[in-house]
């Protein structure tokens, strides 16, 4: 019984490129997303968030609107460049900047994994087609499930368990796919719309529970979303309990609750701190009820607020990575790899927040219907750290791109490469952390301000061009957002450049120039003399222990 809008079926060809747009397949580690309904914004735009984190090196990338041939074929290629397939072309695509197209429709994902018995090899696509995909033929977020659905339907799904968020001006959606398993066909598949004045999060878990079977406007899905967990004994019909797609195709664990329902929780409370949401459900407390798919925030978002909560590490929480000698003398909230580890057979593991180090790139955009496309839709786009990075604006109506994100690699340091100049800041800040991030949070706030500040100025200034000459609109908005985004890295490369003088040898530099010698806090202190109280004592010349049998 598969609901669904418009069922014409709709074959498109795509590059094989990662949603990244890497040179190499990226080793990903996890990524959250946050969407965020036109009633529960400030000023009216539908947000989508992404954090794509894992250990790769991203390039920024164009695809201009092109007409195709008719009965064209793309090939659909595996990250070494091997052919795997092909599927049919359409007669024109759309313009895509980074993950959002030409008509404002912006799409991220994270993975769930869920049963991997369920992958299927024999599948065509990976979801990262499907992205890029649905974004050079889809002008709404309908549309691009339709897309997606009937590729898959068409030639296969590859990956693994999958939420995908799709927002455009209007409406925000979650779609949830995993396989059919070896030799099936199509795809196993969800997709829900968040309801207008609601925000929605996901990290790696899926999410989508009970949902309403004879409501197309809010509900889609495949005909064997039910059969295929009954005939593979995930759902029992018998049981009496309703079907809920997250427990039969990514069933709850304590480990995935920690690792990603926290993420979900910390959203929440920031944004709801009225509903008193207990952490007991991400700390797999038996008994305690999964957090719900979407809540009402007490007060509606702005962008940057949204920007805020990208930028977590559980601060102001019993979770605060800022805290307790893990963080170091210097409240560092991060943590090296692997997140769970050993010690004398006991298994224990890192707390992983959204803002982690390990971040490839990211990005909030923005989808607002009541301007014109090009300038209403803005992806707000920043590399590695969201902590640390700084988000440049890049409209959707642009034809180029700051030229520092789209070049460098992972094997070799440049400065030419914005994603190695935000992170040679963010790794230096390292030595001296809660120092040094004051100095990065001033130059973050300093140029983020700047940018929503003439936002509006710089919409007005485009949409008067556009009524008498569009190309001169186009060019005014690429320069726009290439000269910004450029000056952009020429300022972080000149933080670098501060920091490591400032704060050179250990010592922390006045206005004047001259070194002060700040040293440890004293908590850190003290519980580095808990650990060998006698060893850093100055004693006295008349003391009656000799030093030798102080030391272990």
């Amino acid at each position: 019984m598969r609901k669904s809008i418009n069922r014409n079926k709709v074959f498109i060809a795509v590059v094989a490129v990662s949603v990244c747009g890497t040179n190499s397949a990226p080793t990903l580690k996890a990524c959250t997303n946050i969407l965020v309904t036109k009633g529960a914004t400030q000023d009216g735009s539908v947000i989508l968030t992404y954090t794509c984190d894992g250990e790769f090196h991203p390039h920024l990338r164009y695809t201009p609107a092109a007409d195709h041939e008719p009965e064209g074929w793309l090939q659909i290629k595996d990250w070494s460049g091997n052919v795997r397939g092909k599927i049919k072309q359409v007669p024109h695509t759309y313009a895509v900047v980074g993950l959002i197209n030409e008509h404002q429709l912006a799409i991220s994902e994270t993975t769930f994994s869920g049963r991997e018995e369920l992958r299927n090899p024999d599948g065509l696509l990976h979801y990262w087609d499907l992205m890029r995909v649905a974004l050079q033929r889809a002008k709404t977020a309908r549309e691009a499930i339709t897309v997606m659905t009937d590729l898959v339907g068409e030639y296969g799904y590859r990956s693994t368990g999958e939420s995908i968020s799709i927002a455009d001006t209007n409406e925000a959606w979650i779609l949830e796919m995993i396989g059919p398993g070896p030799g099936g066909s199509g795809a196993v598949w969800v997709a829900v719309r968040v309801p207008d004045g609601y925000i929605s999060c996901h990290a790696n878990k899926a999410r989508i529970g009970e949902f309403p079977s004879d409501d197309p406007e809010y509900c889609l899905y495949s005909d064997n979303v039910i059969s295929l967990a009954v005939e593979k004994g995930y759902y029992d019909p018998k049981s009496g309990d309703p079907f809920r797609f997250c427990e039969a195709y990514c069933p709850a664990t304590p480990k995935n609750c920690r690792y990603a329902d926290t993420r979900v929780w910390s959203v929440f409370w920031r944004a709801a701190p009225s509903l008193g949401l207990s952490p007991d459900y991400h700390r797999a407390v038996e008994g305690a009820q999964p957090y719900p798919l979407w809540i009402k925030p007490d007060k509606k978002l702005s962008v940057a607020d949204v920007f805020s909560l990208m930028r977590d590490h559980y601060e102001g929480t019993v979770y605060d990575m800022r805290k307790g000698i893990d963080a170091g003398p210097y409240g560092s909230p991060l943590r090296c790899r692997p997140i769970v580890w050993e010690v004398d057979g006991v298994e224990y593991a890192w707390e992983r927040p959204i803002s982690t180090q390990q971040t490839g790139f990211s990005f909030v955009s923005q989808s607002r219907s009541w301007l014109p496309d090009p300038v209403g839709g803005v992806l707000w786009y920043g590399v590695d750290d969201t902590y640390t990075t700084c988000y440049i604006p890049l409209y959707c109506g642009i034809n180029a791109l700051p030229e520092s994100y789209t070049v460098g690699s992972l094997g070799k340091f440049s400065w030419d490469s914005a994603w190695w100049v935000f992170n040679f800041v963010a790794n230096y800040a390292n030595v001296r952390y809660s120092d040094m991030i004051v100095d990065i949070q001033a130059m973050q706030s300093d140029l983020e301000g700047t940018f929503l500040a003439v936002q509006p100025a710089v919409e007005r200034t485009a949409i008067e061009l556009a009524r008498s000459d569009p190309e001169l609109m186009t060019r005014y908005l690429t320069d726009y957002c290439v000269s910004h985004g450029e000056l952009v890295v020429r300022r972080w490369r000149q933080l670098g450049e501060h920091l490591l003088t400032k704060y050179n040898d250990g010592y922390v530099k006045d206005e004047k120039g001259r070194p002060g010698e700040d040293g440890y806090v004293e908590g850190w202190l003290q519980t580095v003399l808990k650990s060998r109280p006698e060893q850093f004592r100055v004693r006295s010349k008349d003391a009656d222990v000799p030093e030798s049998k102080l030391v272990d």
